[in-house]
């Protein structure tokens, strides 16, 4: 499993030669990153002198980053394992017409499901940004630029991801389907784009010297 991997490693695998992993899972690998150095924050918080009153707040933002962080660690490989399957399809036989159209009919569903996998990729990460953005907020304030840097990978998984989502929609013949997915993945970007600018203009004013 590419999750399994060293870091250097999996940046070996990524430099090669193979489409995959790429950019879907690139992107579930930033909100990995995003929650657990979002969780650091939470327990660079916990138990210090000062932030009593946080204390359950960090408690509960600690429950759900880790979680994240797991689920984020596998779609890494489930994104790469969408696009082998939809690679497969291709190296389906088409000697015939009804080759052809089982070939045609695999590909279109291989293709949705590799539009749905970067799709949860997406919806995670803006579903972990207001959580960072509590963290932040309340989080002990010497951590205040790694939760920031959190945010800012959990922003470029959103946006990584839809673009993975977009470019398999234009392969599909479901018109709605397509057009419900293009909706929400841009009102998740728009989300995703004001959610991160939000807590860097904070914190940018907070330090501004």
């Amino acid at each position: 499993m590419l999750a399994d991997l060293t870091v250097k490693d999996f940046l070996d695998k990524v430099a090669g030669n193979d489409p995959v992993p790429g950019g879907g899972s690139i992107a579930a690998l930033g909100g990995a990153l995003a929650s657990a150095l979002a969780t650091m924050v939470t327990r660079l918080t916990i138990g210090k002198k000062g932030y009593e009153a946080s204390e359950e707040v960090m408690q509960h933002a600690q429950t759900i980053t880790t979680r994240f962080q797991k689920e984020f660690i596998a779609l890494i490989d489930k994104d790469s394992e969408a696009y082998d399957e939809v690679f497969a399809c291709f190296k389906l036989p088409k000697a015939n017409d009804e080759e052809k159209a089982a070939r045609s009919a695999a590909i279109q569903e291989a293709t949705r499901h590799a539009a749905l996998i970067p799709m949860e990729v997406a919806r995670k990460a803006l579903e972990v940004m207001p959580v960072i953005a509590d963290i932040a907020r309340l989080g002990n304030r010497n951590a205040i630029t790694d939760a920031c840097v959190a945010m800012m990978a959990a922003r470029s998984a959103v946006l990584g991801a839809l673009l993975n989502v977009r470019i398999n929609l234009g392969v599909l013949k479901d018109k709605e389907f397509v057009q419900e997915l293009q909706a929400e993945a841009d009102r998740m970007e728009q989300t995703a784009c004001r959610k991160e600018k939000e807590l860097l203009d904070a914190v940018n004013q907070d330090l501004r010297v």
